[in-house]
């Protein structure tokens, strides 16, 4: 029962001693972990027992019955049709030889039994000669199978063992004959010598080998013998102490019994089971598929015929709470009205434990079918799409921030002040080339990568430009790879990408197989991501539950709709369809297996054939038939679905921002640095410049009298340092102010005089402010006047 791996099993018996017999065996360890019917039946009763036991569908069977009843026993085995392979008989008689079990042997039911005798031993040959050669008038001493049966062999035995013995009593003592009356109370004298010389005994006799231990019988062997197509044979031995050892294993099923139709059941769909399109065919050549092909190969391996049915109610077959039972092909192998079942046959704990697996042929695993999204519509203003909308408007901030820095940081510092007039190396008008415009235009040609005639001279405005630079160089290096990102890779709207974003929203459904193992998976999942998908599918209205996969392919093409099926199907099911494709990964891992009834001899055979087609390669060569053919699979343009492009946000370039707020900021100090230090400089000379009215030519002064002139010097002298910045920090901030102003003098010395520019002097135009020359008077007793000519503060007016 071991070995055979019985998990249910009815045991009849005719009388109390049988039951005896089989005591041990009830109270085994094995025993308690099956499922025991134990029935007493007599000759009247046979019928009514074995129907019994037919109706519990109990198919292994221990026979412990009288020999003599043995042959009516058999018969109603044939009348209720319980001698099929599905049904296996144990039978406890050690003369199984001697019954007539011809109307069994092609039937492939399994009828197993032990053996006392061997007749194959030399010295049972021997004796078997002895005894065809001894015959008595009209009396045959062997039986028609011509073997020798228990009793008769243990009798002889008893005799040889006795005589072995007595012999050595008698060689050891004298033994005196005489009379025994059973009516004796003291027994004889020589009884307990004569079994302790029995028991130690060791011989070899037609039971097998003989030795005893305290009286009982301890070296004894029984043969195994099965029934097979042509007689029983041998196929393993029990001995004490060791056990059964089954030396033939195939012996529990039969490779060669093609003459063996065998019913298998199955559902059509594609690539496992499909009808031929073309042709008008019948029987087991209407089908065709990646399970025809396989089924035909483990036919052909094993050797059996089978008949293809379609299972009627169409459905693979799933356990129904309220009413207790099995549907689909479950329910059809559990009946017994089917001996296989091939397809896409998901192997489960629920659906193991009513019916048995083979091997599984194919691994897979539940995955989520979906509509291909579609592309990105082109938009006009595409190209923006590499910076986030937030970074195009940092970058106009930065782009007018510093375009305003550098324009005041270039009139602030003293040395963008320069000589528009190389040629005049004493020139009193200065230049800034740095107004708002070109300010504006310098930093946006640099943002552009373009060159401009505008160079920075400061080190303010230098400081301004490098840290301008470096932001660019970031900004137009990190737009430039990440364009060339959008540019080759195609962004998808998919608004799932797994289970998780299918269990986190409900615009989109998604659903089942009815009445499939991926809808027992979902239903008793104890993952809470696929506990509440179920609660949407068994509540969700109208049902998202389909009955094929053909209606669930279409639901997924109409749009909105997710599809949750078996990974295999589905690869088939993509390359087929371009505008279908596989969501995530898998959700589990399984395999499809075909399907027997529980204890079915077929099961290990078919599962040793389906691992010899794995190493060599067959299934694979049968996959590859049925899902990549190149005529049937559509050509898609795989990109990379998985790879998308991000717009570059501030967490990736924001620090280019901060160093160039930095360095902006860094540029200002300098600025005023250069502003102050420059002010301070030329204050003195500014304090020693006093207005004065020219001289004439008779060497005195006109228009203004001298103590005027000595007093409004004096004031002028009075300026410090703080109104000269303040009167430089006016001329700087003045935006519409000219580019040109004068020149500070930096060499004026106390006795250096400025005159005022006369009011008959034109105002300046196109923005230009311009200063007389002062007059420079030496203060040495000849006064050398110079007068310069108000035209000349112009440049070029």
């Amino acid at each position: 029962m071991t070995f055979l791996n019985w998990t249910k099993v009815a045991i009849i018996y005719e009388d109390d001693y049988g039951l005896i017999k089989l005591r041990e065996l009830v109270r085994s360890r094995k025993a308690q972990d099956m499922e025991v019917y134990l029935r007493q039946a007599d000759l009247d009763s046979y019928r009514q027992v074995l129907s019994e036991i037919k109706a519990k569908e109990v198919h292994n069977i221990i026979v412990d019955t009288r020999a003599e009843n043995m042959h009516h026993f058999l018969r109603m085995i044939l009348q209720l049709q319980m001698n099929d392979y599905n049904y296996h008989y144990l039978f406890t008689t050690f003369d199984i030889e001697t019954f007539d079990l011809e109307d069994f042997k092609y039937n492939f039911v399994n009828i197993t039994a032990f053996r006392l005798v061997d007749a194959e031993d030399v010295g049972v040959r021997g004796i078997l000669r002895d005894m065809e050669k001894f015959q008595t008038e009209g009396n045959n001493l062997l039986n028609k199978s011509r073997v020798i049966q228990a009793e008769p062999a243990l009798m002889y035995d008893s005799v040889q063992v006795f005589a072995v013995g007595l012999r050595t009593l008698e060689q050891s003592h004298a033994l005196r004959p005489m009379n025994i009356s059973c009516e004796l109370e003291h027994p004889w004298d020589g009884g307990l010598s004569l079994i302790n010389y029995i028991n130690s005994v060791e011989m070899k006799g037609i039971s097998g080998p003989i030795e005893f231990k305290e009286g009982r019988r301890i070296q004894f062997k029984l043969d195994l013998l099965k029934l097979k197509q042509h007689s029983l044979v041998k196929v393993g031995e029990w001995r004490p102490g060791l056990g059964v050892n089954v030396t033939d294993t195939s012996a529990f099923f039969e490779p060669g019994a093609t003459n063996v139709t065998l019913v298998v059941i199955t559902i059509l769909e594609q690539p496992y089971v499909m009808l031929r399109s073309r042709g008008n065919f019948s029987g087991n050549e209407r089908y065709e598929g990646f399970c025809i092909d396989l089924l035909k190969e483990i036919a052909h391996m094993v050797g059996f015929a089978y008949r293809i049915e379609l299972v009627p109610d169409g459905k693979y077959g799933v356990y129904d709470y309220e009413t207790g039972e099995w549907n689909g092909i479950v329910r059809q192998l559990m009946d017994k009205k089917a001996d296989l079942a091939v397809g896409s046959m998901t192997i489960n704990y629920a659906r193991e434990s009513v019916i048995d697996f083979t091997k599984p042929f194919m691994n897979l695993g539940i995955s989520i079918l979906f509509k291909v999204p579609t592309s990105h519509p082109a938009r006009l203003f595409s190209f923006m799409n590499p910076l986030a909308i937030e970074i195009w408007l940092y970058v106009l901030a930065a782009y007018i921030l510093v375009s305003v820095t550098m324009f005041v940081v270039a009139r602030f510092s003293p040395y963008e002040w320069n000589n528009p007039h190389p040629c005049h190396s004493g020139p009193e008008i200065v230049e800034n080339q740095f107004s708002l415009a070109n300010s504006f235009w310098f930093t946006i040609g640099t943002l552009m990568q373009q060159g401009s005639d505008l160079n920075p001279k400061a080190a303010s405005t230098r400081i301004v430009s490098g840290v301008w630079w470096f932001f660019t160089l970031i900004i137009i290096s990190s737009y430039t790879a990440n364009l060339a990102a959008f540019l080759t890779v195609e962004r998808m709207i998919t608004p799932i990408e797994n289970a998780e974003d299918l269990a986190s929203q409900t615009d989109i459904s998604y659903g089942t197989l009815e009445s499939g193992s991926t809808m027992t998976f979902f239903r008793d999942s104890m993952i809470e991501t696929y506990k509440k998908m179920w609660r949407f599918m068994e509540n969700r209205k109208p049902s998202v539950f389909v009955p094929t996969y053909e209606e669930g392919i279409q639901k997924v093409l109409q749009g909105n709709y997710a599809f949750l099926m078996e990974s295999t199907m589905l690869d088939y099911i993509v390359q087929r369809d371009c505008n279908l494709t596989q969501i995530g990964g898998l959700l589990d891992t399984k395999g499809y297996g075909i399907a027997t009834p529980m204890g079915s001899p077929w099961r290990d055979k078919i599962s040793l054939a389906i691992l010899e087609l794995q190493e060599k390669g067959e299934i694979q060569i049968l996959y590859d038939k049925w899902w990549k053919s190149p005529s049937d699979t559509c050509l898609r343009n795989d990109k990379e679905k998985g790879s998308k492009a991000n717009a570059l946000g501030v967490d990736n370039i924001g620090g280019i921002f901060v160093v160039l707020l930095c360095g902006l900021a860094f540029s200002v100090l300098i600025a005023i640095f250069e502003f102050c230090y420059n002010s301070k400089r030329n204050a003195p000379a500014e304090r020693q410049r006093t207005p004065i009215p020219p001289p004439t030519c008779s060497g005195s002064l006109q228009g203004i009298p001298q103590a005027a002139q000595m007093q409004q010097q004096s004031q002028q002298q009075q300026e410090s340092l703080c109104s000269e910045m303040a009167r430089e920090l006016c001329r700087a901030i003045r935006c519409h102010a000219s580019s040109r102003r004068r020149k500070a003098c930096e060499k004026c010395s106390t006795h250096v005089v400025g005159y005022p520019i006369d009011n008959s002097t034109p105002t300046p135009i196109n923005g230009v402010r311009s200063q007389r020359s002062s007059l420079r008077l030496d203060m040495s007793p000849h006064i050398h006047m110079h007068h310069h000519s108000p035209q000349q503060d112009y440049d070029g007016n």
